[in-house]
């Protein structure tokens, strides 16, 4: 998979892909990501990319010209399968989502400044918008790094172990239960006895059970969401 990331301020984001799996995955070559300054593409020698906004108001807004540009020469050299754009007035990101993202091969990611850009590009380019929670950002960086981050491990080959992302929290619309790991007990507290049994059928059984309680619990609109899957 390749990953384009167009910025105002690509330093913001490039730190998560220098460490752990995301770094893993560039290294085995599962992954390429590139960084794109919009200030590359930008009007004049003082690198002007954004400004005021049409009918008043308050914050600045990235121009339509400089990020034209830029995905111009990009949709040059290849074909992109999405071209996201990465602001908090979007569908929230989800597992479901990013389980479709990992199977593209290439991807543009537009972060936003400001006030954000020009809807004329929303309208004409971008195939996909996504939020990744109900807040505002000052810039899409950090929203980019968490979609790669959920996109990319799912990508064969990336983690150790492939089985375990799919037992990860909401890929069944259920959150993940407890886990537990040496020693069996500490301090008076002790792992649970089923888990020490071997009785592999019946685990899977109170770990099924544990996840449908702690979902009820914790976020009840999951169980919601999936029976108005299944009506």
């Amino acid at each position: 998979m390749r990953i384009d990331i167009i910025s105002v301020s690509p330093e913001l984001i490039k730190s998560p892909f220098e460490h752990s799996i995301l770094k893993r995955a560039i290294d085995k070559k599962i992954t390429e990501i590139h960084f794109h300054n919009l200030r590359d593409y930008a009007l004049n020698r003082y690198g002007k990319i954004d400004d005021y906004q049409f009918g008043g108001g308050a914050g600045m807004v990235l121009m339509i010209e400089p990020i034209d540009k830029c995905l111009s020469e990009l949709f040059a050299e290849r074909v992109y399968d999405e071209v996201i754009y990465m602001t908090p007035d979007a569908p929230t990101l989800n597992q479901q989502t990013a389980n479709q993202l990992s199977s593209c091969q290439n991807i543009i990611i537009i972060t936003g400044h400001y006030k954000g850009i020009d809807q004329r590009i929303r309208d004409k380019f971008v195939t996909k918008e996504i939020s990744i929670g109900d807040y505002v950002l000052s810039g899409g960086e950090l929203a980019a790094a968490v979609l790669c981050d959920a996109v990319i491990r799912l990508i064969p080959g990336v983690l150790g172990d492939e089985t375990s992302a799919l037992t990860d929290s909401f890929q069944d619309n259920l959150l993940a239960p407890p886990v537990f790991t040496r020693p069996a007990e500490y301090k008076g507290m002790k792992v649970p006895d089923i888990l020490l049994s071997g009785n592999f059928p019946k685990i899977d059984e109170w770990r099924h059970e544990q996840a449908i309680e702690r979902t009820k619990r914790i976020r009840p609109d999951l169980l919601n969401k999936e029976r108005n899957r299944e009506g």
